[in-house]
């Protein structure tokens, strides 16, 4: 049996590290579609604290619980490339404040002019979640903080090996 393009969702991002709102989104978008792929984009230019590969794993770690339709693949093109490469329909997004709004308007503005016959779905994480960001994740670990109500178990234990000095 053969799914259906619009049946499949494509959540992209750099994930560095994936936190608890990430997998919430993930968790809710699972029953709405019939595959999900996690999309942890390499994103050099991001200057990630960890290296694709280990991005890639930990979001496994963090997943591996939530749904039999969830699957977890790194990619170094183009999101619109990824995208017909395993057959996408929709771009999953997620919106945490208002002030994601904009920049993800764009985003989503562009891909329709790369990808015309692929939709930009917005979600919102719980509202326990809607303040965790990737970036204050990392900080808070770098200088020593808890950060194991933000992010996995795997996560977190991968936060304090890398900042332990």
């Amino acid at each position: 049996m053969t799914i259906s393009r619009n049946r499949i969702a494509i959540y992209p991002g750099t994930f560095d590290p994936i936190t608890k709102g990430h997998s919430d989104l993930v968790k809710r978008a699972a029953p709405l579609f019939e595959r999900i792929i996690i999309g942890v984009a390499e994103n050099p230019g991001k200057g990630p604290g960890f290296s694709h590969a280990e991005r890639i794993e930990l979001a496994k770690l963090a997943l591996a619980d939530v749904a039999p339709n969830v699957e977890v693949r790194g990619y170094s093109s183009l999101l619109a490339h990824f995208v017909a490469e395993v057959g996408g329909g929709v771009v999953l997004r997620g919106l945490r404040a208002v002030s994601d709004f904009e920049y993800e308007f764009q985003m989503a503005s562009m891909n329709r002019h790369l990808m015309p016959d692929v939709e930009t779905l917005f979600l919102t994480p719980a509202e326990k979640y809607g303040f965790i960001s990737s970036s204050l994740v990392r900080e808070i670990a770098r200088l020593g903080g808890d950060v194991s109500g933000f992010v996995h178990p795997s996560v977190a234990d991968a936060l304090k090996k890398k900042w332990k000095n």
